[in-house]
């Protein structure tokens, strides 16, 4: 728990990620060794911290280059405080805020910025981030390898960025989180069409992120979006594994506490939004319209439909595109949704994405096009990379009369 801001108190330092995150290791190793011994000290993530920052002022004093150090960071070491403790313990200093930014630099691919964002913010080893996303470790290794070199060797300031470039880089920090819960939410591969944990620590990071950056509403959006999703968790497969859809979930299994922190999370992005709302909050609330509607029956399919008109004018793509027409087809009916999807089938980007012809399939099935349905459900069961998704597709094609 304390490993993150650790590592980010060092690098402010020492400038160079992968060398604080040894030192951050040094010293919980110093604690394993200590603690059993002397006792626990009142406050751990003091003592961590402190040790930690002792150690990488020895390290820069013992370096031949300590004098172009003193320079660089425009002042003696000696003198700078540490990190205040936070008064509340969920509380995350700057410095944390800080790793964010330099962990989804955009000089980083999107797959390093994920590795690496894991593995320093969210704790988890490189086998345990190979698992989650089914690649072989000396992968993710790799990445995490070259994502720290190159920040080390293109100099990235360990900085909060302001001005025009911080709006960039928050929109990759919230792709970041967003494609860590996505791959929990609904796995691209392998036989688990959900993973818990990945969705769990996506949470984790936005519910920080919001913590740290409370007049940002967009990052209040994602969390919003992010409690509204995970709700729903519970319900969302049956105890074999199988994929429940939408329609067919127990909604009581809803976990009305994450329904609850949502509302709020959605209710912070709206009041600190300066204008209209941004795409990961008009997506909460879209979500929220879900959240409300206590039956599938119930649900407000006008209110999501005018919604994703809004976001494709934010944030316009085939993807929302296509959401968008579920939408219609639930407000107007299948024919017009089906106009919609039609336009789509020569997107580029949509070209290898299973849910067009899932959606197309069902559109053509409530229409009683029922041979063409079978073939859209086949050939979205032939571009499932999930094993799970790909068993429901075909069933779906089997059921078709």
């Amino acid at each position: 728990m304390e490993s993150p801001r650790v590592i980010a108190a060092v690098t402010r330092i020492v400038r160079d990620i992968g060398i604080a995150e040894e030192i951050a290791q040094d010293a919980l190793v110093a604690a394993l060794e200590q603690w059993p011994r002397d006792g626990v000290p009142d406050n751990p993530g003091a003592w961590l911290t402190t040790t930690a920052r002792r150690r990488a002022i020895d390290l820069v004093r013992r370096r031949d280059t300590y004098a172009r150090k003193l320079t660089e960071i425009g002042r003696d070491l000696t003198d700078v405080p540490p990190p205040p403790e936070p008064a509340d313990p969920q509380d995350i200093d700057d410095d944390l805020l800080r790793l964010v930014f330099t962990a989804c630099h955009p000089v980083l691919t999107r797959e390093a910025r994920t590795a690496l964002t894991l593995r320093l913010l969210g704790g988890l080893t490189t086998p345990e981030i190979a698992r989650a996303f089914l690649v072989p470790e000396p992968t993710v290794a790799q990445r995490i390898v070259r994502a720290k070199r190159t920040l080390a060797t293109r100099n990235i300031a360990f900085e909060v960025p302001y001005g025009p470039d911080r709006e960039a880089r928050l929109g990759s920090v919230l792709d970041v989180i967003y494609l860590i819960f996505n791959e929990g939410y609904a796995a691209t591969a392998g036989d688990d069409w959900l993973r818990p944990a990945l969705c769990e620590d996506a949470l984790r990071l936005a519910r920080q992120l919001a913590a740290l950056m409370p007049k940002e509403s967009e990052v209040h959006g994602l969390a919003a979006l992010l409690e509204f999703q995970y709700a729903r968790t519970a319900a969302r497969t049956a105890p074999d594994g199988t994929p429940i859809l939408l329609k067919d979930q127990n909604r009581r299994r809803w976990d009305r506490l994450l329904i609850a922190r949502g509302v709020h999370a959605l209710t912070r992005a709206d009041a600190t939004a300066t204008g209209a709302l941004g795409p990961y909050a008009l997506q909460a609330a879209i979500a929220a319209c879900h959240a409300h509607a206590y039956t599938y029956e119930d649900t407000d399919w006008h209110r999501i439909a005018t919604l994703y008109t809004l976001l494709a004018t934010r944030a316009p793509s085939p993807v929302v595109e296509l959401n968008r027409a579920v939408a219609v087809s639930m407000a107007q009916g299948p024919a017009q949704a089906l106009e919609i999807v039609d336009t789509l089938t020569t997107e580029p980007a949509l070209r290898d994405y299973h849910l067009l012809p899932s959606v197309r399939g069902d559109l053509l099935e409530r229409l009683g096009r029922v041979a063409e349905a079978r073939a859209e459900f086949i050939r979205a069961a032939a571009l499932a990379g999930n094993e799970r998704e790909r068993n429901l597709l075909l069933r779906r094609a089997r059921a078709t009369p």
